[in-house]
């Protein structure tokens, strides 16, 4: 099937604004009409698909509302390669929409294209993972939301459990999961004792409003991120049946947003859960409009110093811990001063696994090996190859 059979293009009719736009701003930059693929490094779409939201009921509808506020923002000093594809429109089954999202993101992929969507219900994550098993490439998956998505395995996929079928799922291409932001009082304990045997990582709400920067290096291991506007605190985005009174900022969703665009290994970006139904005289739409607009600032600032081939250009450090008799290599890009670590495996792992074991780490890691002590970013991978 063509990739333009998913979609229903843009109606710029129904985008508010459109027609009062000036020359610089996003909706006279990016393309509305494509007819082809090839010529943009990134592609926007959203999903109108919510029969997997348990609590969300209406979170399939907010597209152009954000387009609107979107459109409208100023493209900035880089030139926008950029196309809007419009909508997959919601199929005759839950699954008929998976399949056509699956589809599109994999073409997309092919074509070295990123794609950046807005959901719909967070069960689509279950899509936009298939496009990975489609293509039988492992995977990294950062989930920034309040809550994990374990809930009853039993019942169909929805936006409470589709992550415990993605785990289920054969064959299975999930290296690593990382959670952003949980919340302690919205999750059962019991989840995260599994996510804790499984060597994933997950680090609480606490941790990032201390510090947002240690999400960067989690962030620039992912390859794909799903963001679900629940875990920004209600008075920064209010459209959202299941958000908390508690959670991210408006700028510290724009600041991972950005870590996720600066990413050279991500290749699939996802918004999930606002709920237009909700009124709130267009504040969460705003946000969720300068979230994307911070993942394509940070796309265009990449730095493109993934140490994945030539390991000569970058600062080389070893550290001989006295416990073990183990040595571990750390390296430092000249061009951003970002932190790598090395994770040795055995050779039958290099093919499948060569990606993820240049790890993404931070300067706080290198000093911790320092001390004498393992890094637990570290510790986590290593057992993952045991």
């Amino acid at each position: 099937m063509s990739l333009f059979d998913y979609f229903q293009k843009v109606d710029a009719d129904k985008i508010d604004g459109f027609y009062k736009l000036t020359k610089g701003q996003i909706g006279n930059q990016i393309d509305l009409n494509p007819s082809s693929i090839e010529g943009y490094d990134l592609i926007f779409f959203d999903i109108e698909e919510e029969r997997g939201s348990i609590r969300n009921q209406g979170c399939s509808k907010g597209a152009n509302q954000v387009r609107s506020y979107f459109y409208q923002l100023y493209a900035g000093l880089n030139p926008l390669k950029m196309a809007d594809f419009g909508t997959i429109k919601q199929g005759e089954s839950v699954t008929d929409t998976y399949f056509a999202v699956t589809d599109a993101i994999a073409q997309m992929h092919r074509n070295s294209v990123i794609p950046i969507f807005l959901g719909g219900s967070q069960d689509l994550v279950y899509a936009n993972y298939m496009a990975y098993a489609k293509e039988e490439q492992t995977v990294n998956l950062v989930s920034i939301d309040s809550k994990f998505a374990l809930g009853r395995t039993d019942d169909s996929i929805n936006d409470s459990n589709y992550f415990s079928k993605i785990i289920m799922h054969q064959p299975n291409v999930l290296f690593n999961h990382s959670n952003l932001g949980y919340q302690t009082y919205l999750i059962d304990q019991a989840e995260l004792h599994l996510l804790e045997e499984l060597f994933f990582d997950s680090h609480r709400l606490g941790e990032l409003k201390a510090d947002i920067k240690v999400a960067e290096p989690i962030i620039r291991n992912a390859d794909f991120v799903n963001f679900s506007i629940s875990s920004v605190a209600q008075p920064y985005a209010p459209a959202n049946k299941v958000t908390s009174a508690n959670g991210l900022s408006g700028e510290q969703a724009c600041q991972l947003s950005r870590y996720a665009g600066m990413s050279d290994k991500l290749s699939s970006f996802g918004i999930y859960d606002f709920n237009p139904t909700i009124y709130d005289n267009g504040q969460t739409a705003n946000l969720v409009a300068q979230m994307i607009w911070y993942f394509i600032d940070g796309f265009y600032n990449r730095k493109g110093d993934f140490p994945a081939c030539n390991k000569r250009e970058y600062l080389k450090y070893t550290v001989n811990l006295e416990e073990g008799d183990r040595e571990l290599i750390f390296y430092k890009s000249p061009k951003s001063d970002r932190w790598w670590m090395n994770v040795p495996y055995h050779a039958n792992f290099m093919k499948k696994y060569e990606r993820h074991l240049m790890l993404p780490c931070d300067y706080k890691d290198y000093v911790t090996a320092t001390e004498n002590e393992i890094p637990e970013r570290w510790f986590q991978t290593f057992q993952k190859l045991k």
